[in-house]
């Protein structure tokens, strides 16, 4: 599996730290399934802007909706 850096700020990852020792999963672990969710809502939103009729049914939070516009 490829390697990505990023930085991220002592903060999150002190609370990134804190959430894994209380889960007891790996830090990696934590961030790749982030990503995902980041990923999967992105194309939500983007599918609800693009054809709202698409969604069978599924709700969009307003808030994601207002997070994705303001960019």
């Amino acid at each position: 599996m490829p390697y990505i850096t990023a930085r991220i700020p002592d903060e999150l990852i002190a609370e990134l730290d804190r959430t894994a020792n209380e889960l007891g999963r790996a830090r990696s672990d934590l961030v790749r399934e982030a990503v995902e969710r980041y990923l999967e809502t992105l194309k939500e939103v983007q599918l609800a802007l693009e054809r709202p009729d698409r969604l069978d049914d599924r709700v969009v939070d307003i808030d994601v909706i207002k997070r994705h516009l303001a960019g």
